[in-house]
This record gives structure tokens, C-alpha cells and sequence, in this order.
């Protein structure tokens, strides 16, 4: 099995900066994508960020130019560098990864357990 943690979050006043961090440990032959995706209340989860292990990443048009992921592969970490925040960004946080715990079985998805970021006065 693979386990997330993802220590973070919290209250942030509008224009404000935060960092999410999230640690995928366990029985893990191979990280894929590592990335991070957003619930509000009353939306949908939706992508905020991701970025495969060639380095390439791809955002949310939302977040666009304010946030940055990156990953510690040897570390199986990534990172979420949030900057600018604003009221709309408020939301539960989660982390994603995409890997394989057996060469003999195919990827899947695990996700963290949410981490809450507020943005307000």
C-alpha cells in the first residue's frame, strides 16, 4: 500500500503565500504523476496541478502564473508553492500519486486525506 502525508494548510490572508507539502511512502516500486486537486464546498474536486516524473507539469488555468508544483523524486515528496492567494482558492486540498506498488500489477491512484487552506481577512 501507499501512504500520503500531507502536513499544511491552514488561514491565509488574500494576496498571502502558502506551501503544501505531501510524503508518499509504503510498498512503492515506481512514482508516476504526483499532483494536487482541490474540493470547495459545493464543487466538484477539480486538477489544480500536476507533474509527471519527465518534469513536465500542467495546471489549472485558475492557478496559472500563481502556483507551482514540483516533486523530490528521491523523496517521493511534492510540492504545491501557492502564491497570490485568493478567496476562491479556499478549498480541501488533496494530494494525488500515481504509482505501482508490483511490477506485476498496473498503476493506480492514491490520494492524501485533504489538507483545509482558507483565504480570508
Amino acid at each position: 500500500q501507499v501512504q500520503l502525508v500531507e502536513p499544511g494548510g491552514g488561514l491565509v490572508q488574500p494576496g498571502g503565500s502558502l506551501r503544501l507539502s505531501c510524503a508518499a511512502s509504503g510498498s512503492i516500486v515506481r512514482v508516476y504523476a504526483m499532483g494536487w486537486y482541490r474540493q470547495a464546498p459545493g464543487n466538484q474536486r477539480e486538477l489544480v496541478g500536476v507533474v509527471n516524473n519527465d518534469g513536465s507539469t500542467n495546471y489549472a488555468d485558475s492557478v496559472k502564473g500563481r502556483f507551482t508544483i514540483s516533486r523530490d523524486n528521491a523523496k517521493n515528496t511534492v510540492h504545491l508553492q501557492m502564491n497570490s492567494l485568493k478567496p476562491e482558492d479556499t478549498a480541501v486540498y488533496y494530494c494525488n500519486v500515481l504509482a505501482s506498488t508490483s511490477y506485476h500489477l498496473p498503476r493506480m491512484h492514491y490520494w492524501g486525506k485533504g489538507t483545509l487552506v482558507t483565504i480570508s481577512s
